[in-house]
């Protein structure tokens, strides 16, 4: 590895650690979900009153989603500050498409419980697809989130992380193809060893990562989730303020600011995609305008923070 990397190139090993114990935790719990419409709100509290160790395992899933995220955002975040993109476009674009795969993944699983904000979310996202004909009907067996619906979305939602682990080999490999970019952006020579140095680095990072899991799961740090997904779904009783996850606030609030709902979508999208054009910045010289000085970072972290307000706000 690179000699001057800093605590930053961490952050997607980490990231590595969340999903992974996301994956595990995942099998258990699918161990026994049931995806039938009338018993999958209950199975949620049989599995966290009546099994050994099933509250532990189901807040360690569902605080690890926000956890996977927020190692996501500053990973991501210290690739385009160090311009990784430009030093291995390879592993940039199959980072972005984890980026993609993380997103659906997280938002099907967000439904599963089908507690009030998960049916109402779904239903929000899923009319989205409106402009297209019979697409609504296509996904969801039905024209609206019903039996079918469930059923496939604890489908792909088990079946998606193991895709994903076939995208994250592909993103290792690119990686140590070339090695780790550094803070200076040159390549250079001055390696050292990954083990020892890198490893304990490594292992420190995920003792502290396990501590903060541990205090989530137990200590109920902060309340990640929406008070309304505790309650039983009502097709009759819509939610005063329908709302995502907190990591889908950004996305969310460009949906809520276009007053045209296709119009938002696009621009959804578009926000996404416009991470596509950073890998190609060798090929586009008006990129190179955007220099990397401590204000435009700042005010792009800024940037991020606002778009996370508004899209909390009613």
């Amino acid at each position: 590895c690179p000699l001057q990397i800093n605590s930053f190139w961490n952050l997607g090993f980490l990231l590595g650690i969340t999903i992974i114990l996301q994956i595990i935790t995942g099998i258990f719990l699918g161990l026994h979900y049931t995806s039938d419409l009338n018993s999958a709100y209950y199975q949620i509290f049989f599995f966290i009153r009546e099994i050994y160790y099933g509250r532990c395992l189901r807040y360690l899933h569902s605080s690890g989603a926000s956890f996977v995220f927020l190692f996501l955002f500053l990973h991501l975040g210290r690739a385009i500050s160090y311009g990784s993109y430009f030093y291995s476009s390879s592993t940039w674009f199959s980072g972005i498409l984890l980026f993609f795969f993380l997103m659906a993944t997280a938002f099907m699983g967000y439904v599963l419980p089908f507690g009030q904000m998960s049916f109402w979310g779904a239903t929000v996202i899923t009319n989205l697809l409106s402009p297209f004909p019979s697409l609504i009907e296509w996904l969801c067996g039905g024209h609206y989130v019903y039996y079918p619906t469930l059923k496939r979305f604890f489908l792909f939602h088990f079946i998606f992380p193991f895709l994903l682990c076939g995208f994250l080999f592909l993103h290792l490999f690119y990686l140590h193809f070339l090695s780790s970019n550094n803070p200076l952006r040159n390549s250079t020579n001055n390696k050292i060893p990954f083990f020892p140095f890198i490893f304990l680095k490594d292992f420190f990072g995920f003792i502290l990562i396990l501590c903060l899991y541990l205090l989530q799961t137990h200590f109920q740090i902060s309340s990640f989730s929406h008070p309304d997904n505790a309650l039983e779904v009502s097709g009759l009783l819509t939610p005063l303020h329908i709302v995502p996850e907190w990591y889908f606030l950004c996305q969310y609030a460009m949906l809520k600011a276009v007053p045209n709902k296709n119009a938002g979508f696009i621009i959804l999208l578009t926000s996404i995609f416009t991470f596509f054009l950073f890998g190609e910045i060798r090929n586009l010289t008006t990129f190179c305008l955007l220099n990397n000085n401590a204000f435009s970072l700042s005010s792009f972290f800024l940037l991020v923070l606002t778009f996370l307000w508004i899209g909390a706000q009613f």
